[in-house]
């Protein structure tokens, strides 16, 4: 095991465990729903709420907030696109938004091979460490749903825990908690910033997720211990 596995590895849930699917194949789906039931052309629609998305999840700080209220950030989003494309119709923007949620939280499931691959990482000895943001009351929704609670140590959540990645004293607490060094530990995550470069940092080496296969970002300075498209080839 030596060889093959450090003592601890740190996983991040969503877009790691879990599955959302597709962001902006959910956002044409609802857009065609509703918005063509007003009168309205969807692309343009479509178009002006991925570019708000991406301005509004693109600040630490809005990002900070918005994902301790996903309902809230969404109706935020459409609300913008609406203002920039001049259509005055808050009704539809919420409808729009809160339909988004719905669909979003209707698609997830765990990716192929991830529920196996925490099952033989427990039985070879690895202790383990779910580390994901957000809002207390879904991700545990989340953790129970999928019946994770019985493959890990420690599992932190950013609601729960007062703090969320890449804020250091996450990552120093769950080392605390397993006992083991930064050497020691592995961080895995589809998120470069928080779980490859703020944990590599602390000494933790951090493995991208990189589930999409796009390969790192040009010009992105971040340099992941290791890249892998699905957890079963932590295995």
């Amino acid at each position: 095991m030596a060889d093959l596995f450090p003592k601890a590895i740190l996983l991040d849930l969503d877009d790691t465990i879990l599955s959302y699917g597709s962001p902006a194949q959910c956002w044409q789906e609802v857009c065609g729903r509703f918005v063509v039931r007003e009168g309205f052309q969807p692309q343009p629609v479509l178009k002006a709420i991925l570019e708000r998305g991406v301005w509004y999840w693109g600040d630490p700080d809005r990002h900070r907030r918005g994902r301790l209220d996903l309902g809230m950030a969404r109706r935020e989003v459409v609300a913008m696109a609406f203002l920039k494309l001049g259509l005055d119709n808050a009704g539809l923007a919420n409808e729009i938004a809160d339909a988004y949620t719905v669909a979003r939280e209707e698609a997830l499931q765990p990716f192929p091979g991830a529920m196996e691959a925490l099952r033989r990482l427990r039985a070879h000895g690895v202790k383990l460490a779910l580390l994901t943001n957000g809002a207390a009351e879904p991700q545990r929704f989340k953790v129970e749903k999928f019946g994770l609670t019985s493959f890990f140590d420690l599992i932190l959540i950013e609601g729960e825990f007062g703090a969320g990645k890449p804020d250091a004293r996450v990552y120093r607490h769950a080392l605390e908690m397993l006992g083991v060094t930064p050497g020691e530990a592995w961080m895995v995550g589809d998120n470069l910033e928080w779980e490859v470069a703020a944990p590599q940092r602390l000494g933790i080496k951090g493995i991208w997720n990189d589930f999409a296969g796009t390969g790192l970002p040009e010009g992105s300075d971040v340099r992941p211990y290791r890249i892998i498209r699905s957890l079963t080839e932590l295995i």
